[in-house]
């Protein structure tokens, strides 16, 4: 009887399972049959190291996208709602542990459109769990006018500069920064309908760029600039890799 040939393919199938023994309690192939229960035995034993490693390999990206990374977001009464659920949609997205804070408390906010979005925690609460990497205020003019008139907010805001941590303001939230005196001679931007007021500050310069990162400030200008805003605030924390990663199947023009 002549010796039975033994094609590559079948090769890297026996060593495979022999590799793969102690994880998928296969056994170890001494000999090869042709009959058709044995090439069965032989196909499923391949589908199951193919499993293993598209698990292994999903378990690895998801750990690539894991952060330690924390985010503060501020939401006050008439705050812009796009601006509020885009920036904590997308941070989430990048795996940062989003804290979405009410300035008045625990109950509903109502935003500039009616749109009701309720906290995670009050700001009191969240401040006391710590520091975050980044402090987040989304726009709209009743927000930031609430923004801009709170010692709570004031004292965060301060704390965070003095710990060299990020803060980030969109549309009309940038003139908080300028009320309570942060992030003096940065350059930021803002929503059109506030350039003024902050232009006639000598203490920052303006820019009109859609996003504008200076060192540790982060600001934009309105809804439409929203995921350029937060996937800015991403790379900031976690790198430009996992901004890339987050924006991809976000399908964004």
């Amino acid at each position: 009887m002549s010796a039975a040939v033994i094609s590559p393919g079948i090769r890297k199938t026996l060593l495979m399972s022999a590799y793969f023994k102690s994880k998928l309690g296969l056994a170890t192939v001494a000999s090869i049959s042709t009959s058709p229960s044995s090439i069965r035995n032989r196909h499923n034993a391949r589908s199951h190291i193919n499993s293993h490693l598209h698990m292994s390999r999903d378990k690895s990206f998801a750990a690539n996208m894991t952060s330690e990374k924390s985010a503060l977001v501020i939401l006050a009464t008439g705050a812009e709602e796009m601006e509020t659920v885009i920036t904590v949609d997308v941070l989430r997205r990048a795996k940062i542990n989003v804290t979405l804070a009410g300035l008045e408390g625990l109950e509903p906010v109502v935003c500039s459109r009616g749109v009701k979005i309720v906290p995670d925690t009050s700001l009191d609460e969240a401040v006391e769990k710590g520091r975050y990497d980044v402090v987040v205020m989304p726009g709209g003019l009743g927000g930031a006018k609430k923004l801009a008139e709170s010692d709570k907010v004031r004292r965060v805001l301060e704390d965070q500069e003095k710990a060299n941590g990020f803060i980030a303001a969109v549309c009309a939230a940038p003139t908080a920064l300028v009320s309570h005196g942060i992030a003096k001679g940065r350059q930021v931007t803002s929503h059109p309908s506030v350039r003024d007021a902050i232009r006639k500050n000598p203490d920052y310069s303006y820019s009109e760029a859609r996003v504008c990162r200076d060192a540790t400030t982060i600001t934009s200008r309105g809804p439409g600039t929203c995921f350029e805003f937060a996937l800015g605030i991403v790379e900031a924390l976690v790198g430009a890799d996992v901004a890339k990663q987050v924006a991809e199947p976000m399908v964004l023009p």
